[in-house]
């Protein structure tokens, strides 16, 4: 996995945007996006999983959102 994934997935969440894994192959090439997403949160972040369902009416899928901190 790489660093640059985490760089670019955290970027991403940082500009308000959510993501799912397809739009992680689509924008970052990144095919282990649950792996990233657990890296971010070990180093601090507080990302939330939302599931949504899939496009054909069966099942869900993970959408990743970054909560921003309010600063005290």
């Amino acid at each position: 996995m790489s660093t640059n994934h985490q760089t670019q997935v955290l970027t991403h969440l940082k500009n308000g945007n959510t993501l799912s894994q397809a739009e992680a192959i689509y924008h970052f090439d990144c095919y282990r996006l649950s792996a990233v997403i657990k890296r971010l949160r070990i180093a601090g972040h507080n990302i939330v999983t939302h599931n949504e369902p899939n496009l054909n009416g069966k099942g869900t899928h993970a959408r990743y959102e970054l909560i921003k901190q309010v600063a005290a």
